[in-house]
């Protein structure tokens, strides 16, 4: 018996939990890829900040039928379909590794 192999183009399933740039996440109704960091000014690890920071990501956001990318600041909801999304958590946790990014999103809302 041969094995049937299937050709073309398919797009590996969302993960759930946290993501690298370029892997799509699934957020219970949306999925999310993060494309690339704009800014990350966060405090490095054992420095005393004077300012907290932040860290901006864009996105590109997938619905039933339909994409959107925006912009998602770490702990701040933003309103998407019927719900908001909000980027809850990242890894390493300041601006000391920047390769090694890894993205967890929430989505609250139905879709």
């Amino acid at each position: 018996m041969s094995a049937l192999m299937t050709g073309g183009c398919t797009s590996p399933p969302p993960i759930e939990g946290p993501v690298s740039l370029g892997q799509i996440a699934a957020v219970s109704g949306p999925r999310v890829r993060p494309d690339r960091v704009i800014e990350d000014s966060r405090c490095p690890r054992d420095v005393q900040c004077v300012q907290a920071g932040r860290l901006i990501v864009r996105v590109t956001v997938f619905g039933g039928g339909w994409s959107r990318e925006m912009d998602l600041t770490l702990g701040m909801p933003v309103p998407v379909a019927d719900g908001s999304l909000t980027l809850v958590d990242a890894v390493p946790a300041s601006a000391d590794q920047p390769r090694r990014y890894r993205f967890t999103f929430r989505f609250q809302g139905g879709l």
